[in-house]
């Protein structure tokens, strides 16, 4: 119940204060083609269920008819304005709306698309036993997903072999962790990490290391090595296509 009650006032006050923002950046993406500019993104949710996800559109009209869910920064489908939202992850606060009327929490594993998580391992399964968020232990470590896949010949690919292993992983130690408290300092940290990611990955990994969690988890969420291909949750080998996990 604390959970959601934070939940409302915290969406209802961000999307009060982000208006004279988020207002004239809609009036922009409209006016560069004359589409509207909210992208209205099917996902899942807890217990397998489909809600629609509002995103300020940072991509050009129909662009998700191209079959690739993964976006890298150089995405020729992102528009000019749609690099300034999601520096600023501006597509992220119109999902405080979803927040308000109940589909997200502000913090829990991210939603996905059914097509990813029809690809979950049993173990994975266990992401959609709780309301997704905004944030979360993965949304911090891997804010950078665009530049983690730039230049990859198959985004989709690489995020099942480097990203999702682990945002997986952070997402089932977040539900096993879950707390009001840890909650509020992962939204900080999440505000922290748009102004300085080195030093949210640090009070990340000693948050993560303090909670007890695998060292191979906290070393990844320092990010100070590369991003190797690894096996998802449950899975006994690397991802090699995007139709199958072994």
């Amino acid at each position: 119940m604390a959970k959601r009650l934070i939940d409302i006032f915290l969406a209802a006050f961000g999307l009060i204060v982000a208006s004279p923002i988020l207002l004239p950046v809609m009036f922009l993406v409209w006016k560069q083609d004359g589409y509207s500019p909210f992208y209205i993104a099917p996902r899942v949710a807890r217990d397998d269920k489909l809600f629609h996800m509002v995103k300020l559109r940072s991509m050009i009209k129909g662009a998700d008819r191209t079959g690739v869910d993964s976006t890298s920064t150089g995405d020729n489908r992102i528009t000019g304005i749609g690099h300034f939202i999601r520096r600023y992850k501006l597509d992220e606060l119109t999902q405080l709306w979803n927040v308000l009327i109940g589909d997200m929490s502000l913090v829990g594993p991210r939603p996905n698309v059914k097509r990813e998580t029809d690809l979950y391992t049993p173990i994975e399964r266990g992401l959609l036993n709780a309301r997704p968020g905004i944030t979360d232990f993965a949304s911090i470590v891997f804010s950078d997903e665009g530049e983690i896949l730039a230049g990859r010949p198959d985004p989709d690919l690489a995020y099942n072999q480097l990203i999702r292993p682990w945002k997986s992983r952070l997402g089932l130690f977040y539900i096993e962790h879950s707390n009001v408290g840890l909650d509020l300092q992962l939204i900080f940290l999440t505000a922290l990490a748009i102004l300085s990611k080195p030093r949210a990955l640090k009070h990340v990994s000693r948050l993560l290391q303090n909670l007890d969690a695998p060292a191979d988890l906290v070393a990844v969420a320092t990010r100070q090595a590369d991003l190797v291909p690894t096996p998802p949750p449950g899975a006994t080998g690397i991802v090699m296509s995007r139709e199958a996990t072994s």
